[in-house]
């Protein structure tokens, strides 16, 4: 078996829990390739095997059988491009926070790699929004896994959201943005604003506003086979578009398009870490915290 290793050359990944992380994979026996920046952040905090390779572009089909994050869901969102088209599971390890999708403790990660080796794990497919403009804004990587996000650059106005499905008007919306948000994405900036919890394999998008003006107006659910179009008003003559974690500019005139990808990721999951288990542990539902 063969893994890639993603991680955010941050100060946080420099320390005691990367050393731990790639000390076990030594001790297994594992042959990994590490991302060229995250490699070089830790030369000099890590004992990595004299043949270690690095990569920094997207990988092939049969270069490496899973890809391993290590970090927070930013950087389980960061690792994407490397596999995705490839069709590469991704498994995240959890040194960040909450954690959605890096759903593994980093103390577990001897048992988790010894479930990839052993085949004891499932491999979920989960859907992406694919977003489509006259000039491409976001090059070929234009697709988002958790949410498509519109929202106000200049934090003194609103915006104005003229919104499309399947070319019927639904509805303007004036708020400071608006979410579209996959299965996946409705535990992320979705449900921060008020946005139901989906299953991963439903077959739905969430429109959410943020901070809509008026206040009877909520997050819709609709079919993921929706054809989603967006027209933005505002006093300024940019407003921000974001996929996951990449955001860009872009002019009033630009319309946009918003629909399922043609592909999705594979999300290895293991046995002990369900979604439902994960929405009990993260969220502490059913636990009386006047009792701790």
């Amino acid at each position: 078996m063969r893994i890639a290793i993603y991680g955010r050359p941050s100060q946080s990944n420099r320390c005691d829990e990367a050393k731990q992380i790639f000390s076990q994979l030594n001790q297994l026996g594992i042959e990994y390739t590490v991302h060229q920046a995250y490699y070089d952040s830790l030369e000099k905090f890590v004992e990595f095997p004299e043949k270690c390779t690095t990569f920094s572009t997207e990988l092939t089909e049969k270069s490496v059988d899973y890809l391993v994050s290590i970090g927070g869901d930013g950087t389980f969102l960061e690792s994407l491009p490397y596999v995705v088209k490839a069709g590469i599971p991704i498994l995240g390890i959890n040194t960040g926070k909450l954690g959605f999708l890096s759903l593994i403790p980093k103390d577990n990660i001897e048992p988790a790699i010894r479930a990839l080796i052993n085949k004891k794990f499932t491999v979920q497919n989960r859907s992406l929004l694919s977003l489509k403009t006259d000039d491409t804004i976001f090059g070929k990587n234009n697709y988002a896994l958790n949410e498509v996000c519109v929202q106000r650059k200049d934090t003194s106005t609103m915006v104005t959201i003229h919104t499309y499905i399947n070319g019927e008007f639904l509805n303007s919306y004036w708020a400071d943005g608006l979410i579209i948000a996959t299965p996946t994405g409705s535990t992320a900036y979705s449900l921060s604003c008020s946005g139901p919890i989906l299953l991963p394999e439903d077959s739905s998008f969430i429109l959410t506003p943020i901070a809509p003006h008026n206040l009877n107006v909520r997050p819709v659910v609709i079919p993921d086979s929706c054809i989603i179009t967006l027209k933005v008003e505002g006093r300024t003559p940019e407003y921000l578009v974001s996929l996951d974690s990449r955001s860009v500019a872009v002019d009033n005139s630009k319309e946009l398009t918003i629909c399922k990808a043609s592909f999705g990721v594979s999300l290895v999951e293991l046995p002990d870490y369900s979604f439902a288990k994960t929405l009990r542990t993260k969220l502490n539902w059913g636990k009386d915290l006047r009792n701790e």
